[in-house]
Parts: C-alpha cells; sequence; structure tokens
C-alpha cells in the first residue's frame, strides 16, 4: 500500500499532539485513530496501528516519570496484574468481533468523569498528604484495574481517563504519580494488545512508526510540563480533554 508523503507529515504531527495529550491527560486515539483512517486503513488495522505509537509513547513518558522521581516504583506490579488480564481479554475481543459498543461507552465514560471533576474535584486531584491506598488492599481497586485493561484492550481511545480515575479517585494518587503510573499501566497492556494485533495481522508498520515518531516527541514535551505544574492545572486540562473526547465520541 502506498502512502501520500504530506499525509504521513499530518500523521506525525498528529501523533506530536497526541503524544503530549495521552502522557498528562487521555484521549489523544480520538485524534490518531481516524487520522490512521484518512490514510485508508480499514477500523481494525488503524486500531492495531495506533498501538504501536502508544507503546512508543508510553517508553519515554515511563523513562521521563522515573528520572523525576515520580514513579512509585514498587506499586508497578500488583497494579498491572489486574491490568494485564483486562487486557487480554480486551484485545482478543476487539480482535475478532465488531466494535459496536465502543461511542456509547467511550461518550458514557468520559462524560461521567466530566462530571465527577466538576461536582467532586477531590475525588480525581487528592489534597497533599492523603494516604495512598494499595491496589491488594482495595478490591474496588482491583476491579476497576480489570475494567481498564479490558477497555485498553478492546480499544485505546480515552483510556488514560479511566486509569487517572482510578488511580486518583480511587487508589488516591496525586494526579503527577497517577499520570505515571497510568502510563506505565499503558506501556504493559499495550504491548499485550499489539501482540494480539500482530497476530491476527492488523498492524500497518510504516504509518505506525510515523506516527510514533511524532508521538515519542509528544511525551517528552508533556513529561517536563507535567512534573512542573501543578496539581489543579492538571486537573483542568484533564476535565478539558474529557470534554474534547466527549464531542469527538459524540461527532463521530
Amino acid at each position: 500500500m502506498s502512502y501520500d508523503i504530506l499525509l504521513l507529515f499530518a500523521l506525525a504531527f498528529t501523533g506530536l499532539i497526541a503524544g503530549w495529550i495521552n502522557t498528562i491527560a487521555g484521549g489523544g486515539s480520538n485524534l490518531t485513530l481516524p487520522m490512521l483512517m484518512v490514510l485508508g486503513l480499514p477500523p481494525d488495522v488503524a486500531n492495531g496501528t495506533n498501538r504501536v505509537a502508544v507503546v512508543l509513547q508510553a517508553l519515554v513518558g515511563v523513562r521521563g516519570f522515573s528520572q523525576h522521581g515520580k514513579m512509585d516504583t514498587p506499586a508497578i506490579l500488583p497494579i498491572l496484574i489486574p491490568c494485564l488480564l483486562g487486557s487480554a481479554v480486551g484485545a482478543i475481543v476487539a480482535a475478532t468481533l465488531p466494535n459496536v459498543a465502543l461511542k456509547p461507552l467511550l461518550l458514557g465514560t468520559v462524560i461521567l468523569i466530566s462530571f465527577i471533576i466538576i461536582v467532586r474535584p477531590s475525588f480525581i486531584a487528592p489534597p497533599p498528604g492523603t494516604p495512598v491506598v494499595s491496589v491488594n488492599d482495595s478490591k474496588t481497586g482491583w476491579g476497576m484495574l480489570f475494567v481498564c485493561g479490558v477497555y485498553g484492550g478492546f480499544v485505546q481511545a480515552s483510556v488514560g481517563f479511566i486509569l487517572l480515575a482510578t488511580l486518583s479517585g480511587v487508589l488516591r494518587y496525586d494526579l503527577v504519580r497517577a499520570n505515571a503510573l497510568k502510563i506505565a499501566c499503558t506501556l504493559a497492556f499495550t504491548l499485550l494488545s499489539l501482540g494480539v494485533f500482530i497476530y491476527f495481522d492488523q498492524v500497518a508498520w510504516l504509518p505506525g512508526l510515523v506516527l510514533g515518531a511524532g508521538s515519542m516527541l509528544g511525551a517528552w514535551f508533556s513529561v517536563k510540563f507535567a512534573v512542573k505544574v501543578s496539581q489543579n492545572t492538571i486537573k483542568w486540562f484533564l476535565f478539558a480533554m474529557t470534554v474534547c473526547a466527549s464531542v469527538a465520541a459524540f461527532v463521530f
């Protein structure tokens, strides 16, 4: 399959924006999935190809947050277990069935998170000094992370919102550390789901790598921003992105 060079440049630029958005909030795939389909990829291949970029931007994000001392490394494995179990389920469903439930699920989720940010901002942005809840001590947190994995394996779009709601709202991490763990989770379950899409031959490597190059640069800039601004700034940026994701899901 041949690709227009201008569209590939546009894809890389879209990746840069999406990488920035995904690293600090979520919803970047609402930009990249339509762009991949503009290139002529069918929805299932666009869904699989998008995972290449997500893996690359997540690698940059994990490294960046770790270098700035914002990654709760001991918590990664307990958090990853339910995410990976869910991701395996979601990726197999996505590779074998049409995404009939995607739009209402996406729209309902991001609207709910937007509503929570407005009426109860301390839920998504815990006050300083709030003790963190271990996922091993929270059945709700474990179950929510499993759901995050299912959704992330099924389709990448806006999974960051659900992860942040779980990590901040249920496990009570501040938004900077929640973002760091979100990226670690995203990297793990996207690697798993990417393997499933590769097995079903639903990855177009050239656009995936072009998109990934832009996404990596966007993630690098985003980490620099996230570790410097206040939690309140991140909270309202998150709110803005949930509104944008709601509009995108409703329109498209």
